[in-house]
């Protein structure tokens, strides 16, 4: 019997260095544990956000919860990012990509990208948030979906369940034509809560940074 286990072992324990290489070589990184919001840091009404079931839970009045950990020192400029996202019914949240931590209030830096299947603003999930906006609805509340956002110099590229939504290239001088200043540099993610009648989950959330 030592021997079959024995023997047994080694198929087993190749399968599990195959599949611990795989996940370091493919180079997506998680940002968010499953657990605990270690690496982000809440803004105004922090009590937003919440870990329930594996997910941050976003549930509350206005705030922002900013990726602030190690991953490259929390500063992106080209990336491919992908979460799983749940909506409940009208549900208002987003994605914020190239963005700083600021103490209260919508981030001035960067972009959002949208996350909203039924609630009031037109704006649907995917959408580049006022600058290339999305009227259709790929996506039910209450189902999880991967929303996927890749950047690369000054094109964006915004995907949901695969299907592309939103391809972007930035013009010159987009930061004095652009609502805000909006345009391309670089920063951390962060994830918005929209008001206290919205409820969102996410999680698997994953960067996989690319060359600059």
């Amino acid at each position: 019997m030592r021997k079959l286990i024995a023997v047994c072992a080694i198929p087993l324990f190749l399968i599990s260095c195959s599949a611990v290489k795989q996940t370091k070589s493919d180079g997506w990184i998680s940002l968010f544990d499953g657990k605990t919001l270690n690496g982000w840091k809440k803004n105004q009404n922090p009590e937003t956000f919440s870990v329930e079931n594996g997910a941050i839970k976003v549930a509350g009045p206005i705030s922002h919860l900013f990726y602030d950990g190690p991953v490259n020192n929390h500063e992106f400029k080209n990336f491919e990012f992908k979460a799983q996202v749940m909506t409940k019914p009208k549900a208002n949240s987003g994605i914020f990509i190239h963005t700083a931590f600021q103490q209260e209030g919508f981030p001035n830096k960067g972009y959002e990208v949208q996350v909203n299947n039924s609630q009031g603003d037109w704006r649907r999930t995917g959408s580049l948030y006022g600058v290339q906006d999305v009227k259709e609805t790929y996506v039910k509340d209450d189902e999880w979906y991967e929303e996927y956002i890749m950047v690369q110099g000054k094109t964006v590229t915004i995907k949901i369940n695969g299907k592309t939504v939103v391809e972007y290239t930035e013009p010159d001088e987009a930061g004095k034509k652009n609502a805000g200043g909006k345009a391309f540099s670089s920063g951390t993610f962060a994830l918005q809560g929209h008001d206290p009648g919205s409820v969102v989950f996410y999680k698997d959330i994953m960067v996989k940074p690319l060359p600059n």
